[in-house]
């Protein structure tokens, strides 16, 4: 899949979403139950594409496939909390009706599957705030869980190189490699994350943001 069609696939996705969750919620666009609705489905369509693809580097599948996904169900999470917290202050919107269940359900098992520090350190790397996701993804190595402890190491790997730590990502390599018996090198470890970091900035410029952080 190109990746013209991977941003055109995750965007109607999203807009799909969102213009459900308007829909259901009855808010006219210049509302703040729709402006809410409009940032939370973006807000969470980076973060579920970018744990999609974080999914896919650990447990194994196509990355941007996972992150396309990941967009759509984060898209629809985020526009109903969103779209929740806008009707607040827009006293005539009504409360908007849950999302479609499958999203639902997809994004609650990605978060199940990463762990809740790991999941934290991912929405923390989409938004650029790489000491954040580094420190929740060394929370999430202290769990005791082996699949929590990888994904804090993938992640901290690649929030070290999206900063541009490369010493302190490749130090991390052989660690990943003991504890991923899909990989048998660090070059492997190495190659898995730099397509997994092409992909998180090929994300970020699929929503408008630049594709390395500038902080």
């Amino acid at each position: 899949m190109s990746n013209i069609q991977r941003n055109a696939r995750t965007a109607l996705g999203v807009l799909f979403v969102l213009s459900l969750a308007m829909l259901n919620s009855g808010c006219a666009k210049d509302t703040y139950a729709a402006k809410g609705a409009a940032e939370g489905a973006t807000t969470g369509a980076i973060a579920g594409a970018v744990g999609g693809m974080v999914t896919a580097m650990i447990f194994g599948g196509n990355v941007v496939d996972a992150g396309a996904r990941g967009a759509v169900y984060g898209a629809s999470s985020g526009a109903v909390v969103g779209g929740m917290a806008g009707s607040k202050v827009d006293k005539q919107a009504s409360a908007p009706a849950a999302p479609p269940a499958d999203p639902q359900n997809e994004l609650a098992q990605m978060r199940d599957e990463l762990g809740v520090d790991a999941y934290n350190g991912v929405v923390a790397l989409s938004d650029c705030k790489h000491d954040v996701a580094i420190a929740n993804a060394r929370e999430a190595g202290k769990s005791g869980n082996p699949d929590y402890e990888l994904a804090g190491l993938w992640i901290e790997a690649l929030a070290e190189a999206d900063r541009q730590q490369e010493p302190a990502a490749r130090a991390l390599y052989s660690e990943i490699v003991r504890r991923d018996d899909k990989l048998s090198s660090n070059s492997e470890a190495e190659a898995r994350l730099r397509e997994g970091l092409q992909e998180l900035g090929e994300i970020r410029e699929s929503f408008g943001m630049p594709a390395v952080c500038t902080n």
